[in-house]
Parts: C-alpha cells; structure tokens; sequence
C-alpha cells in the first residue's frame, strides 16, 4: 500500500499513515504514554473542569530516538526515495532537531547528508548531527537566514532537500504520533501539541480525523513564533519572525501542505509567552521528572496555565515532542520560568 495524497486538494489518504507506521516500524521507538495525577490537579484548578480519572496524559516522544518525534518523518522519507535521490544525497535545515533526525536516517539508510543550521544552534544538537555522520554547516543568525542559504547549497550541490514539516510524506510519518496516542487513550478527547511549521500537529490531527473526529487537536506557538496562526489568520502562507526560547518552534513561516490540513483540521491554537512555556520545562523536570527542551513543554504549559478549551470529564493527552536541551543552561532556563498560579 503505497502513501497516497493529492497536491491539488492538500487531502493524504488515511491508509496512508498505517502504511506509514508499518514502514518506520523497528526503525524508531514506540514510545510511552506517561500520567500525572498533580499535573491535573494544576489543569483542574486553571481551567476549572475536572479531567476524566484526575489524569494528564503525555506522549513521550522526548524518549525518541534522536530526542523527538522528528525522526519518524525523516525517517519515512528515507525509507520513500527513489534511486535518483538516493544517489544525490540529501539536505535539510533546521535548528537541530530535524537536522539530527534526517542525519541519523540517512546514515541508516547509507545516504549521504547535509544540514544547515543557525550559527548559535544549540551545540549539542550540532555536535549529535556530527555524530551521525552528517556534514553540518552553520549559517546565519535566525532560522530564515539559514533558509536561504540550504537552498544555496541545494542547488549548487543538487541535492534532494527532506522538508522539515512541509511535505505529505514526512506529514504521514508524524502522523503516526497520533495513531500510538489512539492505541493508548482509545477515548482521547484533546491533544495539545506543539507548533512550529505544524507537521506535526497536521499529521497528528489528520490520522484521527476519520479515526477519531471528536478528538479536538489544540496547538500551541510561542508569542513572538507564530507561523501557522499568523497563515490561518491571513488565508496564506506568511513570513513571521521567529525569535522563542523555543528554537524547536521557530518556522519561518508555515507551509503550503500545513496551512490547509490546519485550516480543515485544528480546533484553534493558542500563544504563551517564553517564560510560560518556559514553566513547563520547570513542571517536567520538578515534578514528573522529565527533561524537556522548550519546544518539548509548550503543550504542557498551556494545558497548566488554563489556557486550552477543556470540558469536564476530558481525557487530555499533550505532546513532550523533544527533550534536547543543552543541560549546561537547564538551570538558566528553569530560573526565567513564570509561576504557575495554581501552585
């Protein structure tokens, strides 16, 4: 069963994420479903509703290989290329995440790669793309910068670019995200994800929208990163400029594949401020006793400042999409968190 979808329509086919998962099966993690009961607690308080079984439920891709979910969709598109891509190589820009996932599925899958990342990336996440064997080139000071000159090299060199959230494939690949929350918490009522281009938020609320049409797929941008909200709002894709704490968040702008499965498929998204997602990474670490990056805590965070639609009686599952944070500045980070006013 191949990945099927229509550019004309932005439609992907829902067997097209079971063929998705059945691809990058034993290729990357199944990750867990975590719970707290004091995170609800704080949920309950804020948003004045009481969440079925006094449980928030998250799905870890924190504990994926490569430290987020990003490797599910590089990974697909890996495993999907055709001989002529194989054999050009591939390049891919981002400030660290998808850059260490297209890294490593390349090297498993004996292609050669390039990443172009902003010039202060977090060093760990540049020094793991090197790891896996990517040749890694550190351009600019914001992502936009970066943007332009992959495009540059993909040129010059003729390589294949692997788009970080922009294309139906990868899009399947995240989407597999939502299929294990569905094997976990069948009855899900909200999932809050993350947003930084909305491949993931896209695929995940795409795979449950004939599977689980009920389930209302909440979005979370930073204040001053705002891609997809600011397309939705003009009706096409729009440069923004993206400045968060949260790198993992920071698109340049939306995409032409995740502007329409937002439009057809989000219940809403929502802005915090980086000091309050920045409270999310302080709850993690404190509390559940998981280390996230900022990226990783924005659903989290607004799930515990009150500020997603809940009903009473919900079964709330958030995204921990990444945990890579360099630990040398975890304290730093903790210390500009905002006070959660229900603690």
């Amino acid at each position: 069963m191949p990945i099927t979808f229509d550019t004309a329509s932005h439609t992907i086919s829902p067997e097209s994420f079971d063929e998705a998962a059945r691809l990058i099966a034993g290729r990357v993690f199944r990750t867990p479903l975590l719970a707290s009961r004091t995170a609800a607690r704080i949920a309950e308080l804020a948003s004045g509703v009481r969440l079925e079984g006094g449980t928030l439920h998250a799905k870890a891709e924190h504990l994926q290989a490569t430290g987020s979910f990003k490797v599910r969709g590089a990974t697909l598109r890996l495993t999907l290329l055709d001989d002529a891509e194989r054999a050009a190589g591939v390049i891919g820009i981002s400030a660290g995440n998808h850059a260490a996932a297209l890294a490593m599925a390349a090297g498993l899958a004996g292609v050669r790669s390039v990443v172009v990342m902003p010039a202060a990336a977090v060093r760990s996440k540049v020094e793991a793309c090197r790891t896996y064997g990517a040749e890694v080139i550190l351009h600019g000071a914001t992502t936009a910068e970066a943007w332009a000159e992959m495009e540059r090299i993909r040129d010059e060199r003729g390589l294949t670019f692997v788009h970080p959230f922009d294309h139906p494939v990868t899009i399947a690949g995240q989407g597999t995200v939502g299929l294990e929350i569905l094997e976990d918490l069948p009855e899900v009522d909200v999932i809050v994800v993350g947003v930084g281009g909305g491949g993931l938020i896209c695929g995940i609320a795409t795979a449950l929208a004939t599977r689980r049409p009920a389930t209302r797929v909440w979005g979370v941008e930073p204040a001053n990163s705002t891609a997809v909200s600011s397309a939705v709002a003009a009706g096409a894709v729009v440069p923004v400029p993206a400045a968060s704490v949260a790198d993992g968040l920071n698109a340049p702008f939306a995409g032409e594949w995740t502007l329409p499965l937002a439009k057809r498929h989000l219940a809403g998204i929502v802005t915090l401020s980086d000091p309050e997602i920045l409270s999310g990474v302080r709850f993690a670490a404190e509390r559940m006793k998981q280390v996230l990056e900022p990226a990783g805590a924005a659903g989290l965070a607004a799930v515990l400042h009150g500020r997603i639609p809940l009903r009473d009686g919900d079964r709330v599952c958030v995204v921990f999409s990444g945990g890579n944070v360099a630990i040398e500045r975890l304290g730093d980070l903790m210390a500009e968190a905002a006070p959660i006013a229900s603690l």
